[in-house]
C-alpha cells in the first residue's frame, strides 16, 4: 500500500484493512466506502466544547462534499532547520496524531522531491515543507486537527503565515458533527486559532442566495501576502450513471476490478497526463487518487451512488500558462458528466494573467453558467467562484463564456518557459460579487 521515492504501488488488488485499534463503520445502509473510527476517541479530553461527541450518521447517504484546510508557515531559523525540511521532517506517527483527531487515516502514499501526498480513508493530505493541505469528506472533524498541527509546527520553529478553509454546501448538513454543524460554528473555531493574524479572520459565503445548495464557504487569514499560487477546486453532483458505474468494483453495469483500471477507463489519467498517479478503490464502490508533478498536485474523490453521487477535482501549484482553463474543465467533466458543478479558483500573485485564465471559462453547449462571483482576499488574493448546470435535453444553451482577455503582468512573465503543470509553485457574505461586512 505504501509508495516511496515517487514510485507508485498499486492499491487496487486488496481491500484496505482497518489499523490496530480501529473499527470499520459503514455509514450507508446499502454498503459502500468504508469509514474508520478509533475506539480511542471515547477517551479523548473535551478540548473544544462538545466537538468530541460521536458523529451522527446520515440515514440517507454519504456526504461527498469535502472540508478543505490549508495552513502555511514561514521559514524556520536556519539553525533550527539547516536542511530546510520543515513539515516534511514530521514522522508518520506525528502525522497520524493529527489525522486521528480529524477521524481519518492514511491508506496510500506517493512522495517526490517537492512534497508528500497521502490518500486518506476520507480524501487526501499533502505535506510541503511550509504547507499542509487536508481534505476530508463524510462526517470527519477536520478542524479538530488544528491545535495538533500548530503544536507540531511550533516544535519545528515554523512561524504561522496563513490559513484557508473552504467547502461547498453539504448534501446532508444535519449529519455533520461539531464543529461543522454550521459555517458560523466553523468560523468561530477558525478565529480562535487564526483570528490574531494581521488580516484578522475573514469569512465569505459566495453564490446566489436563491440557490442555497450551491454556496461556497471560505475563511481566510494571513500575516502577510503569500507567494504566487493558483488553486482550482471543482465539485460535481448528479454524475452520469454510466460514468459513475466505472467506480463500482466488479459491477455488471460497467464496473472495474481495480483502482488502476478505474483511472484509465474513466479518463482520469488523461486530465493532466504528466501527473504520476497514486489511486485507491473502496469496497464495494468509491475511488480516490492523488497526482504529483514537481510541486504541482491534483486529487480526485468519487462517491458514485445514485441519489447522492459526487466527485471532486483539485489542482494546485500548477503553471496556469501551460493549461487552457476551459480544456482542463472539459477533460474533468468528460470523466463524470455531472448534472451540476462548480469551480472555485483561488489566486495569489499576478492577478492579470491568472484572472483572465480563470475567467475564460466556456462549458460548451451542455452547460449553462448560473452564477459567477469574484472576491478579493486579504494580502492581494482573489477568489473566483462559478457554478454551472446541465442543459435539459433538447434545450439550447447560451454560450457561457466569461471575460477571455489576457493581460500582461508578473505572473504571465513568471509562467513563460516553465515546464508543463509546474509553476514556481469578520464574517462577510458575497452574493453576486457583493461583499457585506
Amino acid at each position: 500500500m505504501m509508495s516511496k521515492a515517487g514510485k507508485k504501488s498499486s492499491s487496487s488488488n486488496s481491500m484496505y484493512e482497518a489499523p490496530l485499534g480501529y473499527k470499520i463503520e459503514d455509514v450507508r445502509p446499502a454498503g459502500g466506502i468504508k469509514k474508520f473510527q478509533s475506539a480511542a476517541y471515547s477517551n479523548m479530553e473535551m478540548s473544544l466544547a462538545d466537538c468530541w461527541g460521536s458523529a451522527p450518521a446520515s440515514p440517507i447517504g454519504f456526504e461527498g462534499y469535502e472540508k478543505r484546510l490549508e495552513i502555511t508557515f514561514s521559514d524556520a531559523p536556519v539553525f533550527a532547520d539547516p536542511c530546510g525540511r520543515g513539515l516534511r521532517a514530521l514522522s508518520r506517527q506525528q502525522i497520524d496524531s493529527f489525522l486521528d483527531l480529524a477521524r481519518c487515516t492514511i491508506v496510500s502514499q506517493l512522495l517526490n522531491k517537492q512534497f508528500d501526498s497521502y490518500v486518506l480513508s476520507e480524501s487526501s493530505l499533502f505535506v510541503y515543507s511550509h504547507k499542509v493541505v487536508i481534505k476530508t469528506c463524510g462526517t470527519t472533524k477536520l478542524l479538530l486537527s488544528i491545535p495538533r498541527i500548530l503544536e507540531l509546527a511550533a516544535e519545528l520553529s515554523l512561524p504561522l503565515l496563513s490559513a484557508k478553509y473552504s467547502r461547498g454546501t453539504f448534501i446532508f448538513p444535519g449529519a455533520q458533527p461539531a464543529p461543522h454543524r454550521s459555517f458560523s460554528e466553523e468560523v468561530s473555531v477558525l478565529n480562535g486559532f487564526f483570528g490574531g493574524l494581521k488580516s484578522g479572520g475573514n469569512a465569505y459565503v459566495m453564490g446566489d442566495a436563491f440557490r442555497p445548495k450551491k454556496m461556497w464557504h471560505v475563511y481566510y487569514a494571513t500575516e502577510e501576502p503569500e507567494q504566487p499560487m493558483v488553486t482550482l477546486e471543482m465539485c460535481m453532483t448528479g454524475l452520469d450513471a454510466g460514468k459513475a458505474a466505472v467506480f463500482f468494483k466488479n459491477s455488471a453495469n460497467g464496473g472495474c476490478s481495480s483502482a488502476k483500471e478505474m483511472t484509465k477507463v474513466s479518463g482520469i489519467s488523461a486530465i493532466i497526463p504528466e501527473m504520476e498517479i497514486c489511486d485507491f478503490d473502496f469496497d464495494p464502490c468509491g475511488y480516490s487518487m492523488n497526482g504529483v508533478c514537481g510541486p504541482a498536485a491534483s486529487t480526485i474523490h468519487v462517491t458514485p451512488e445514485e441519489g447522492f453521487s459526487y466527485a471532486s477535482y483539485e489542482a494546485m501549484n500548477f503553471n496556469p500558462g501551460s493549461l487552457v482553463y476551459s480544456d482542463l474543465i472539459e477533460r474533468v467533466l468528460s470523466c463524470f458528466r455531472p448534472s451540476d458543478f462548480s469551480v472555485a479558483v483561488t489566486i495569489f500573485g499576478g492577478h492579470g494573467f491568472a484572472k483572465s485564465w480563470a475567467g475564460g471559462a466556456e462549458a460548451g453547449s451542455s452547460y449553462v453558467l448560473e452564477d459567477v462571483v469574484e472576491q478579493e482576499l486579504p494580502g492581494g488574493g482573489l477568489l473566483m467562484y462559478q457554478s454551472f448546470s446541465a442543459v435539459a435535453p433538447g434545450a439550447v444553451s447560451p454560450r457561457s463564456t466569461l471575460d477571455d482577455g489576457w493581460s500582461s503582468d508578473g505572473m504571465e512573465a513568471a509562467a513563460q518557459g516553465e515546464d508543463t503543470c509546474i509553476w514556481g509553485v469578520e464574517k462577510k457574505v458575497a452574493v453576486k460579487g457583493v461583499a457585506a461586512a
